[in-house]
């Protein structure tokens, strides 16, 4: 049982969405899908932002993300730096690079949560973008992805359905239909940041 999995068929766990064909199902992130319109919502918070750090760890499906968070950026304009923090105990010395490399703003790849992220970007006054909203509750500025919750609430269904004796092979991997964009106002302002309009009557969640 996978919850949630970046890319179920490229990592090698289902023949295809629709049609697993083994004993492994579960829920998509489709977290890939969504990095354009983080860079989006990135370039809209941040509109005089020129030099995006991405920060990637050992994730094996970060080298295909980066790839598309490089284009989405490189489509407005905007300049990529590749940031890698391969552990936890990384995180430190890739901040001391976007410090040195002069970035505007970060946009952190979907991985497990790491909480430091959040003090270590405060730290040095970056913006930074998530696609968990965990990140924003923790201080982060903003996020934009799918509903864990909505992810997990399904991924309990479907392990109901497996303990009552459906075989996996038949469940499709199911795909978030819920995505929420979250912003924190407290760290907007900490930030010196004005939160556009457009941008606060599109969001799902608002800490003040």
């Amino acid at each position: 049982m996978m919850c949630p999995s970046t890319d179920p068929i490229g990592s090698g766990f289902v023949k295809s969405l629709a049609h697993p064909g083994g004993n492994i199902t579960g829920v998509a992130n489709m977290y890939g899908d969504a990095i354009g319109k983080s860079v989006e919502l990135l370039h809209a918070l941040l509109p005089d932002a020129k030099r995006i750090a991405v920060l990637m760890s050992s994730n094996p499906t970060h080298p295909q993300q980066y790839e598309l968070a490089e284009t989405a950026l490189k489509s407005l304009g905007l300049a990529t730096v590749r940031v890698l923090a391969l552990t936890p105990a990384d995180l430190e010395r890739a901040f001391d690079r976007m410090e040195q490399e002069k970035c505007d703003a970060l946009f952190v790849l979907a991985d497990p949560i790491r909480p430091s992220i959040v003090s270590l970007a405060a730290k040095i006054r970056i913006p930074a973008i998530f696609q968990y909203f965990s990140y924003v509750e923790m201080g982060g500025l903003a996020s934009y992805g799918a509903s864990l919750t909505e992810m997990f609430v399904k991924a309990a269904q479907y392990v109901d359905k497996i303990f009552k004796g459906t075989d996996p092979a038949e469940l499709p991997v199911e795909q978030p239909v819920v995505f929420e964009l979250a912003l924190n106002l407290k760290t907007a302002a900490a930030l010196g940041l004005t939160i556009p309009d457009s941008v606060m009557a599109r969001a799902d969640k608002v800490i003040e």
